[in-house]
């Protein structure tokens, strides 16, 4: 059964329909890279997986036990997210905000998850350090320990290295890829970097309007819309 189904979906942004008619999946350990030009529906698909935005038509199912409040999403960061005023751990700590239900406190369970996340990135040293103090690459370890904290099956990255110099994105790159090989965690990633999202990804959903391609990275290489968008030309 697969982690999430779309089923002819369509979504839209602002009373427009931006991307329509799709069908894909994601399953278990799968990593999935989103790709297209800006305005086409990568990050309102994102969206809609999550809850956040209603899909105007279609329908997105989900399996495997996954429920869709145990999706850890990093989302674009925002100058808002920057200036955050608190410690590293709170801020990793809060992830875990979904599973406490109604409980007011945290608990022994969650403050050890923070701990696990923050080593596993190699960020357990700066969990004292004011977030806001932090450099761009740092952040972006600690916003993706506090999405680990939410899921033990899902991760959403929207645009994740946006902003970061090439040394640190290459290190996240690798990071993101770890985290899917070896925790086992199943990766959706909107990109508008194509080269890298078939060095890394499993499969690749190519948006324009509707899927221009979804299928496995190696198949999207092969791909007429693979070759033209990765400088291979166009012909068949």
């Amino acid at each position: 059964m697969a982690l999430i189904k779309c089923e002819n979906v369509s979504v839209g942004y602002e009373g427009q329909t931006v991307v329509k008619d799709l069908d894909f999946q994601i399953d278990a350990g799968d990593y999935l890279c989103i790709v297209g030009e800006n305005g086409s529906g990568k990050s309102t698909l994102v969206k809609s997986l999550l809850g956040l935005k209603s899909v105007e038509k279609g329908q997105i199912l989900f399996g495997d036990g996954l429920r869709q409040n145990e999706i850890g999403y990093l989302p674009q960061q925002t100058d808002v997210q920057k200036d955050f005023p608190a410690s590293v751990y709170e801020v990793v700590l809060s992830g875990r905000l979904n599973s406490r239900g109604i409980r007011p406190f945290y608990t022994a369970v969650d403050r050890k998850t923070a701990y696990e996340k923050m080593r596993m990135l190699g960020i357990e040293d700066l969990s004292r350090q004011c977030f806001r103090d932090l450099s761009g690459g740092q952040k972006q370890r600690v916003l993706l320990a506090r999405a680990l904290c939410a899921t033990k099956t899902l991760l959403l990255l929207d645009e994740p290295v946006t902003g970061l110099d090439p040394i640190v994105t290459a290190e996240f790159y690798e990071l993101i890829q770890k985290i899917n090989q070896e925790a086992g965690i199943a990766v959706v990633m909107v990109s508008h970097d194509i080269e890298s999202a078939v060095e890394y990804a499993t499969h690749i959903l190519h948006l324009q309007e509707t899927a221009l391609f979804f299928g496995t990275a190696g198949e999207y290489q092969k791909s007429r819309v693979g070759r033209t968008f990765l400088g291979g030309g166009s012909n068949d």
